[in-house]
């Protein structure tokens, strides 16, 4: 464990972050485990977010196991949890290093001790170059790939390289619908311009994102995503040839078509045997009740996810909101303790699963949430459904990325519904 990590469990958690119940004595984030809090007894402040350490698990065991059995590495995004405990165990469970958006991002696993990063996103022009060359600089032990889809993302980089006082590995951005080189010229331009800089710039492969092509159109998606992966195959063909001897990457997938990306690229990186394709899926660790149970019901029905015997629908999702009745205020209205700053409402609304009263979890069937104000969740109640002011309603959320960056920390529960553990999170 990086002393970073070691001195984040001794750091002090009381009663000013969500969920800690008020007049707790300032206690050490190595200790929450031990105060036996169950939120669905009302032991905590409400609202809180949980993580269910169980599915979590089982989420990461299964997409290990999917990435051993077709041959490919997996980098998860750390943007989705922000938690430097989370990014450090997935890399000891056997992830090949992690993904971040931007330097912030970096600056903190860096400092966790998780040092094979790919820095997924294009950083700007010079000055931003230049602070990720001091960032380099303080960690001479990173391994980073940076992604360059233009020769101005080119020069950035340079910029970085010679700040850090040693070369930058760069990865071409192949794309459509948001970042990356959108033709054959660019990507010659980009070859180009990293050529002019030896010494300082190392083609180290390719990059895309396929969920940038996606549209409500299955059919279309599909073709979408082919077209991009065989732009992204004639890249990597390209740097292949300027760099004839390089180990080098091949990196794409989100946690909705992943299997495309393997389908498409995985025969590319075994037929160079000197390359690895390295999947980028973060989402899907904590996987949702909404967008995410949607992608991966598509992913069963086009019969793309492999796995010895285990399915998509295998996966479990991991995160629950946890709010408490506020009011009755009229028949059929119900208003819970928890709004648009708790909570991702970007790609569905929260789900209502369970309502627990007296230690007693009961049915949820007809609950559902309307609408958000910034502290009030507005909720449908049908005719015959018990809820009552004080009952405890716990929600499944869709999209975790806009999720967790809510939380300053997010609280892991065992089996029995009892914090087993807190974990910071590092969204600036």
């Amino acid at each position: 464990m990086s002393m970073f990590l070691d001195a984040l469990l001794d750091s002090s958690l009381d009663d000013s972050i969500r969920g800690v119940p008020p007049g707790t004595a300032p206690l050490r984030l190595r200790d929450v485990g031990a105060q036996g809090w169950r939120p669905a007894a009302g032991d905590m402040a409400l609202p809180v977010l949980t993580l269910d350490e169980d599915a979590f698990a089982a989420n990461r065991d299964l997409i290990l196991a999917y990435a051993r059995q077709h041959g490919v590495a997996l980098a998860p995004h750390a943007k989705t949890p922000m938690a430097p405990q989370i990014a450090s165990a997935l890399v000891e469970a056997g992830a090949w290093g992690a993904t971040v958006a931007n330097l912030q991002q970096a600056a903190v696993l860096l400092r966790a001790g998780v040092t094979r990063l790919i820095l997924g996103n294009e950083i700007g022009g010079i000055a931003s170059g230049k602070r990720l060359g001091t960032l380099l600089a303080a960690h001479p032990d990173a391994d980073l790939r940076a992604f360059a889809d233009s020769p101005a993302a080119v020069a950035t980089l340079a910029a970085a390289a010679e700040a850090a006082g040693r070369p930058l590995a760069v990865l071409v951005e192949v794309g459509a619908g948001r970042g990356g080189a959108r033709d054959r010229a660019a990507v010659d331009a980009i070859l180009a311009a990293v050529r002019e800089h030896p010494g300082l710039l190392v083609l180290d492969g390719v990059a895309t994102y396929e969920g940038a092509v996606a549209t409500s159109d299955p059919a279309q998606t599909a073709a979408n995503i082919a077209a991009l992966m065989e732009r992204t195959a004639e890249a990597f063909a390209l740097v292949r040839a300027l760099a004839p001897e390089r180990p080098l990457l091949l990196t794409a997938g989100g946690s909705a078509f992943f299997d495309m990306v393997v389908a498409a690229l995985a025969p590319v990186a075994k037929a160079d045997g000197n390359a690895t394709l390295v999947l980028r899926s973060g989402a899907i660790f904590f996987h949702d009740h909404g967008t995410y149970e949607r992608a991966l019901g598509a992913l069963d029905a086009r019969q793309g996810f492999a796995c010895g015997g285990a399915t998509a629908a295998d996966f479990r999702p991991a995160l629950r909101l946890w709010a408490e009745v506020l009011t009755r205020p009229e028949p059929g209205l119900a208003i819970c303790g928890f709004g648009m700053r708790d909570s991702s409402f970007d790609q569905d609304l929260p789900r209502p699963l369970r309502i627990h009263r007296d230690g007693v979890a009961l049915p949820a069937d007809g609950l559902r949430v309307t609408r958000l104000n910034d502290q009030h969740a507005f909720v449908a109640v049908p005719a015959g459904q018990e809820l009552a002011v004080g009952d405890i309603v716990e929600f499944g959320i869709s999209h975790p990325c806009t999720c967790i960056d809510r939380w300053r920390v997010l609280f892991g529960l065992d089996a029995d519904g009892r914090v087993s553990r807190a974990y910071r999170t590092f969204f600036g």
